[in-house]
């Protein structure tokens, strides 16, 4: 009779963590709502509708908190998605808070300041609550305790290889127990149960190419005795994702291959960055705008401004706005001429425009419209994009989100002209890992290289 394998159960497995750090927030919530009057009235005995609306708020945090997953466990994941998903959860209960008060038409009976102090107070400490839980948690798993072990189906890919040196898996709450190179046989099925029993292992990780997907289901039957939890991580070979994860479609769940990252709260906080930005970069530029347009119409006869057309999201067509840095002059239908070192067509004043990135300021007014972003992959000219999409691979994934008038792979030193096809690998390269990667901060991060970087160039001519 074979034996059932059982592994000695984690802390959180064997208490109520959920519920614990659920009535924590709850408390949290009421001791701000405290604070917070101490701070408003000067006192802390509370009179009875500020109770009520203290504990109608402890409710409404804890609710918006357990809907957006903070409950669940956040073994694997980052701080970071930890903290975004907090910030999300507690916005959004004071949203909720807010309409209550209009609806029941109540907003009058209680002060602003006690309300925005409370919610400043518990978001801070629920905050500083979970970055001690982190911190603490990354010391004890860094001394080999509270760690689930996982016993590695290695098919000799990429995947396996980056767990096996990942030097965060213990931040994340694992430890590899045990390697177990993949083979297509009826011993290895015996040799992996054994591994299983001898490491008395949490979870099986199948790192396995897509071609041996049928192998699957052969695992799980031979696992159908343990307890184990199994997880299936591709192997994607030179496959090329973007912002792949798993979504429920029609009922029905997809493990997204190519998709932008700029769907949901994250399109909403990118539009955000823009208008902000944008508004506050445009009323200080103006006066250099005005500026240079008398240069340039002083300068050289023909407009001022240079519009062409571009490729935007998700192939979409718009009309591009720059300084017109060279001469008037005309080229062949479908051909666009990239500029180069002492191009005769660049005018004495567009030279000194292209060197200082002036010539681009325009494009903030395609911000503001919506059509391009502050930060996302330069746009190329259309001729450029139907020559460069059959021999760079993955080329027009970088159309998945906004063109920029900065980017990942500008600051990066990736700038100017593209004379040779790996220069163009690079640039886009570096442009599906700003897509991949995408974040707030990394739009910050990249602004502010873009001041002492992306302005002065020596590849802008």
């Amino acid at each position: 009779m074979q034996v059932i394998h059982r592994y000695q159960p984690t802390f959180a497995e064997r208490y109520p963590v959920p519920f614990i750090v659920a009535l924590l927030d709850m408390l949290i919530v009421i001791g701000s709502g405290m604070a917070a009057h101490e701070y408003r009235f000067g006192t802390l005995d509370m009179t009875g509708r500020y109770n009520t609306a203290t504990l109608i708020s402890s409710i409404v945090v804890v609710l918006c908190l357990a809907l957006g997953g903070v409950y669940g466990s956040q073994r694997g994941h980052s701080f970071w998605r930890q903290l975004s998903i907090l910030i999300v959860c507690w916005l959004s209960a004071a949203g909720i808070l807010l309409a209550l008060t209009f609806f029941l038409k109540v907003s009058d009976n209680y002060s602003r300041i006690w309300f925005s102090s409370m919610l400043a107070i518990g978001g801070s400490l629920c905050l500083v609550m979970r970055l001690v839980v982190y911190l603490t948690l990354r010391r004890v798993r860094a001394s080999g305790m509270n760690l689930k072990s996982v016993l590695l189906v290695d098919s000799g890919g990429l995947s396996a290889g980056q767990l096996n040196n990942g030097d965060t898996l213990d931040e994340y709450g694992f430890r590899i127990a045990a390697n177990l190179e993949y083979s297509p046989d009826a011993e290895w099925s015996k040799r992996l149960i054994e591994q299983i029993e001898e490491h008395r292992v949490h979870e099986v990780w199948l790192c396995l190419p897509l071609s041996e997907g049928g192998a699957i289901r052969s695992i799980m039957y031979e696992l159908r005795h343990h307890t184990v939890a199994i997880r299936f991580i591709p192997e994607w070979g030179d496959i090329r994702l973007l912002n792949h994860k798993v979504s429920h479609i029609a009922g029905l769940y997809s493990l997204d291959l190519s998709c932008s990252p700029m769907d949901g709260p994250a399109r909403l906080f990118k539009r955000l960055e823009d208008l902000v930005v944008g508004s506050a970069i445009i009323s200080l530029i103006l006066p250099v705008c005005l500026m240079v347009g008398v240069a340039i119409k002083v300068s050289s006869p023909g407009p001022i401004l240079f519009k062409q057309y571009r490729m935007g999201i998700n192939g979409k067509r718009f009309k591009v706005y720059k300084f017109r840095s060279m001469v008037v002059h005309k080229e062949k239908e479908g051909d666009v001429t990239q500029a180069t070192r002492n191009d005769t067509r660049v005018t004495r004043v567009g030279a000194f425009l292209r060197r200082t990135s002036l010539d681009e300021l325009p494009q903030f007014f395609n911000v503001l419209q919506g059509r391009m972003s502050i930060v996302g992959p330069r746009p190329h000219a259309l001729a450029h994009n139907e020559y460069y999409k059959d021999l760079v691979e993955s080329y027009m994934q970088r159309h998945k989100v906004k063109p920029g008038i900065t980017g990942w792979a500008q600051v990066s030193g990736y700038r100017g002209e593209t004379d040779t096809l790996e220069k163009m690998q690079k640039r886009v390269e570096y442009d599906l890992w700003y897509i991949e990667n995408w974040t707030l901060w990394l739009d910050l991060k990249i602004i502010w290289l873009t001041v002492f970087k992306g302005f002065i160039n020596k590849n802008a001519f």
